[in-house]
């Protein structure tokens, strides 16, 4: 596994419950800022294997990026279940609920 991936897992890890971040957002804390389609691939990769809370990690614009629906009814009930509120576009107010960490533990 390459550092980025490595950073990524870690930053992903410790997003809290009932915060998000971005996929752009961890890529450039990983060291790659032009990277969100890679975090993309973690997660659909190595979510699992590495048990990353992949439902905190959301698209720029606040949104949640699956278009299948059974995937977006998950991700929207397991951050509702973290107290995330959803708008009916499936917007979440990042001003509100984006993770900006103080320091990344590597």
């Amino acid at each position: 596994m390459n550092l980025f991936t490595e950073r990524a897992i870690m930053i992903m890890k410790q997003i809290p419950a009932g915060k998000v971040m971005s996929y752009g957002q961890v890529a450039a804390l990983a060291g790659s800022p032009r990277g969100a389609r890679q975090i993309v691939r973690i997660l659909h990769s190595m979510s699992r294997k590495y048990d990353i809370p992949w439902h905190r990690v959301i698209n720029a614009k606040g949104e949640i990026g699956f278009k299948d629906e059974g995937q977006l009814f998950e991700q929207k009930r397991r951050l509702e279940m973290e107290k995330v509120v959803i708008d009916e576009n499936n917007r979440i107010d990042l001003k509100k609920y984006r993770y900006l960490p103080d320091g990344l533990f590597f």
